[in-house]
Order: C-alpha cells, then sequence, then structure tokens
C-alpha cells in the first residue's frame, strides 16, 4: 500500500483532486507540475483523459526507467475510466513506482466510487474542489486569492467584486489579478466599482445595500457613481424599493431557518442571511418611513419632480437614517 502522503505535499505519490470546479481542478494539476518541474526542470508530465488511459497504459506510464527521470501523470475524469483500467489503477496504488507522482482527477459521487474509496484508502493527498454554487463560498474565494497574492482588499471591495463579476470562478480570479497588478494599497468599493460597472443591476443594488445598512455616505458615493456610468434612475429606486421590503417581509416573517424562511418569503436562502445582517438597526416604523421615502423617489424619477438626482439623494439619506432608528429610539 503507499505510504500515507503528508497533505500539504504536492510531490506525495497520489493526489487525488475531487470536484466538479474546473478551475480548482487544474489548479491542483498546475500545483503538482509546478512542484515536480521545481525538483526536476525535466520532469515528463502526462495528461489524460479516460479514451487515453486503456488497459495497459499505466503499466507502461509507470515501468521503470533508465534515467529514473521523475514523472507526472495526470487522469483527467477517472470516474469515467472503464472497469479494466480502474483494476490497473488500483494495482497500481497498491505498489507506487519511485519518482512518479499520480493525479486523479474525480467529480466526486457514486459513479466510479470504488475507485474513489481506494485512492483514499492508499492514503492520497486530497485537495477538494467542489463546485461553488452558494454567494458565500465565492466571496471566501476572492478573499481567499487576494490572501494569496498578499494583498488587502475591504470586506466591502470582495463582495462589491463578486456582485459585479458574477459566479464564474476563472472571471473572478481574473478580475483580482488585474486589480492586483493595478492598483496599489489597500483595495476597496470604490476601486472594484472603477473597473466593474458594466452591469446597471450590481451597481442599483449596492447603493440599496449600502442605504438599508445605514451607511449614508458610501450610499450616496455609490448612488452618484451610478449616475454618473448611466444607470436609469428608476433601476435605483426598483432596487432601494427591493432592499427595503425585504427588511420588512423578514421583520414580519416567523423565525426559522433560512431554508424555510425562503421559502415562506421567496427568497433565496443567501439573501435571507444578508437581510439579517442589515435589518440589525431598523423598527417597523422605520420600514414604513423608508417605503414612503421609496414611493416619492419614484415618482420623482418619472416625472414628479424636477430634480431626479435630488429626489434619489432625498431618498437614500431617509432610508439609511431610518435604518438606524432603533438606535435613536
Amino acid at each position: 500500500m503507499a505510504r500515507k502522503a503528508a497533505q500539504d505535499d504536492p510531490l506525495a505519490p497520489l493526489t487525488l483532486a475531487v470536484g466538479q470546479e474546473e478551475l480548482l481542478l487544474d489548479r491542483a494539476v498546475q500545483e503538482v507540475v509546478a512542484a515536480a518541474k521545481a525538483s526536476d526542470a525535466d520532469t515528463d508530465v502526462r495528461d489524460l483523459t479516460p479514451d487515453q488511459l486503456q488497459p495497459g497504459t499505466l503499466a507502461e506510464l509507470t515501468s521503470p526507467s533508465l534515467f529514473a527521470e521523475r514523472k507526472v501523470v495526470v487522469v483527467r475524469n477517472a470516474q469515467d475510466l472503464s472497469a479494466d483500467t480502474i483494476k490497473d489503477v488500483k494495482a497500481y496504488l497498491g505498489a507506487p513506482a519511485e519518482e512518479i507522482t499520480l493525479v486523479l482527477l474525480h467529480a466526486g459521487g457514486a459513479k466510479g466510487k470504488g475507485l474513489l474509496d481506494a485512492a483514499r484508502k492508499a492514503g492520497a493527498r486530497e485537495v477538494a474542489c467542489p463546485k461553488m454554487t452558494k454567494p458565500a463560498d465565492r466571496l471566501a474565494f476572492v478573499r481567499g486569492e487576494f490572501r494569496a497574492a498578499g494583498r488587502s482588499a475591504t470586506p466591502e471591495a470582495c463582495q462589491a467584486l463578486v456582485d459585479a463579476v458574477g459566479s464564474d470562478l476563472r472571471e473572478l480570479a481574473s478580475a483580482v489579478s488585474q486589480l492586483v497588478a493595478d492598483v496599489e494599497g489597500t483595495i476597496d468599493e470604490a476601486i472594484v466599482g472603477r473597473y466593474y460597472t458594466g452591469r446597471a443591476e450590481a451597481s442599483s443594488f449596492t447603493v440599496a445595500d449600502r442605504a438599508v445598512e445605514g451607511r449614508a455616505a458610501e450610499a450616496l458615493e455609490a448612488l452618484r457613481w451610478s449616475l454618473a456610468t448611466g444607470v436609469a434612475p428608476v433601476l435605483i429606486t426598483s432596487a432601494l424599493a427591493q432592499g427595503v421590503r425585504a427588511i420588512g417581509k423578514l421583520q414580519s416573517a416567523r423565525g426559522g431557518r433560512p431554508a424555510d424562511l425562503a421559502r415562506e418569503l421567496g427568497m433565496p436562502p443567501w439573501k435571507i442571511d444578508r437581510v439579517r445582517q442589515q435589518m440589525r438597526g431598523w423598527t417597523p416604523d422605520g420600514v414604513a418611513v423608508a417605503l414612503r421615502a421609496v414611493a416619492d423617489a419614484d415618482a420623482g424619477v418619472k416625472g414628479g419632480g424636477d430634480d431626479p438626482e435630488y429626489a434619489l439623494e432625498k431618498a437614500v439619506v431617509t432610508i439609511a437614517r431610518a435604518a438606524r432608528s432603533r438606535g435613536r429610539a
């Protein structure tokens, strides 16, 4: 059986990357290859798909070499290997070759579970590569990217980047790389806004989030930036309305788990968590005041007033004050 592998040693005889997040799977491979080439610049790397790894192929690739060269053998989508090839891999796990690192990429789940279990039993160094479906996971990923680059970014900047760029990890990683390369010092929300204002919806919701959190100055700054970059005022009033209504809904709802409240209120669970954080200073009277302010602003931007920008600024300030109504009671 293979010796137990240190989890932080990329040159362990066997690395098992489990999950379906392509960027993380690729990084797991790159880490092993980089470590191998740092140890031996002439390392031979073989990157194989299931159709390329036929019965007997692994034995050929891992047979002793006259030159004792270091080798990395990468097997992608290992859950799709044929039954005969899986037998070969399991046999190899019992007696791994020196100077060879085998990297198995497995989606996890029931398919090919026997191989997954065998690799773990053999002491594989395991790297988790789960699909990141939750906003909180993507936020943690962005924070980790900044830390890995040795840079500081505010929590608001990380959240703004996730809101603006979306769910694709490659795009998020690329965005972090661009900010790190272009900007000196701490990266804040304003910097992210200057780089990633392509989505009007995300920009308008930034205004709403800051307002319902009681952060008037930041909400006004986001508002002015949104208007300067062409965001339609009606999108901003819509976002403000949604933000205040979410506070009101959660205030009147019965307590419970985010999943239960999500079903009751028609919100995703991550939204429940965010609104819970935002509603700390709110009272029912404050919600009523804020809703009236939104209604006035909506009328103002739709022709009921002379200055739509002023109407929005007034609403933002009123909402931010209402968010702190409990503290003033």
